[in-house]
């Protein structure tokens, strides 16, 4: 028997979003399920211009959240959506991912998950209470490139890490930027709905995720830099970072949205007592490895040399590019696993994607980078 499409919902993401189409695109790319409900913004005449645009039935089409929540909620399970997806401003993934699962669904958010550790950890019990799935669309996770580069260091061939450097440098900020039309970007320098955090807390937690993702290092203690540069910006748009990690191994990390030119390289260089990878997300379909003796190995993605997660995680054959929908699809793919075990009454099975303990550690990055740069000691311990 065919499975059928999850049904899902999103809370966010309407007309001028930049993230809700992509969180569209990846979530339906595979056929697995399609969007039949959402509460598209605060202003209820453009969620439902959001709504009539999507084709969605106008009886789905919610003027709020909570709204959304309730009255889902009440209809049977065979209408009612499997899973939401959270694609509001940093403070209101707290709110609306709580009502959703308090409600009884299954939840994919953006990151970071939340605006406080205190939020975080409430966020963790809520979903352990409910028995509901919780997915963090740290999407870079989902590059092929990136799963390889984790079973390299997993399986050794690498040897001991020693040092890690990321980096990832925007300049949509250097010219500014601040006119009020700029509503993708504004609401980023605004403390109230950003959180305590700008660039780190946009772009500095991906790199953390990255980190731990592909060597399973985790912080110890950190020294941070934060600067901002461009007038009328209540939060750092450049920041630097020193790593201490558990281990003894050591790291720099820094993000900006100042660096002109720049458009998205996040990239991540990983050095071991035997070998050193690197991977750039701007040329995300090639992995280099590089030994002592200066052999630099291009390792591409869709060949059948890769681990197997590397090679389920590839839509197309070598040659043919993989890219960031492609990766960010991983991550509902992979929540699609447990959605449909969680909807079938089964034990939740193990599944590659962010979860909420992802969140607390990023949230907790956050934190202690802040105490950091505000501290005169500077070396703080990472919170926990």
């Amino acid at each position: 028997m065919a499975q059928r499409k999850l049904r899902g919902g999103m809370v966010g993401g309407g007309s001028g979003a930049f993230i809700g189409p992509v969180h569209r695109m990846a979530a339906t790319l595979d056929g697995e399920a399609e969007y039949v409900a959402g509460a598209f913004s605060r202003d209820p005449v453009k969620s439902k211009k959001s709504g009539e645009a999507l084709g969605l039935d106008p009886s789905r089409v919610y003027s709020s959240f909570e709204e959304m929540a309730a009255k889902e909620a009440k209809l049977p399970a065979d209408q009612r959506i499997d899973f939401v997806s959270i694609v509001v401003p940093n403070n209101g993934h707290f709110p609306v991912a709580k009502a959703f699962l308090q409600a009884g669904f299954n939840v994919i958010c953006d990151k970071p998950m939340t605006t406080s550790l205190a939020d975080a950890k409430a966020l963790k019990k809520i979903v352990a209470k409910s028995g509901k799935v919780f997915a963090l669309t740290h999407n870079y996770t989902g590059y092929p490139m990136v799963k390889q580069a984790r079973h390299m260091v997993k399986s050794g061939m690498l040897g001991k890490i020693n040092k890690v450097v990321c980096e990832y440098p925007q300049g949509w900020m250097s010219g500014l930027i601040t006119s009020p039309g700029n509503a993708i970007g504004m609401w980023r320098m605004d403390p109230k709905v950003a959180g305590g955090s700008g660039c780190m807390g946009d772009l500095g937690t991906h790199g953390e995720n990255l980190i731990h993702y592909i060597t399973g290092l985790e912080i110890e203690e950190l020294c941070a830099d934060l600067t901002t540069f461009v007038k009328g910006n209540g939060l750092e748009d450049d920041g630097n970072l020193l790593l201490h990690f558990k281990g003894g191994a050591r790291g720099v990390l820094y993000a900006s949205q100042i660096s002109a030119g720049e458009e998205n390289p996040l990239a991540i260089r990983v050095y071991g007592t035997k070998m050193g990878l690197e991977w750039k997300q701007e040329d995300p379909n090639y992995l280099l490895v590089k030994d002592p003796a200066g052999t630099i190995t291009r390792w591409s993605k869709g060949n059948s040399n890769l681990c197997k997660e590397a090679q389920d995680a590839a839509r197309l054959i070598w040659g043919h590019p993989d890219g960031y929908i492609e990766a960010f699809a991983n991550i509902y793919r992979e929540a699609y696993k447990a959605i449909r075990a969680e909807l079938a009454g089964k034990k939740l099975p193990v599944c590659d994607y962010p979860t909420v303990d992802d969140g607390i550690t990023g949230v907790a990055f956050i934190e202690t980078l802040l105490a950091s740069n505000k501290s005169k000691g500077k070396w703080t311990r990472m919170k926990g």
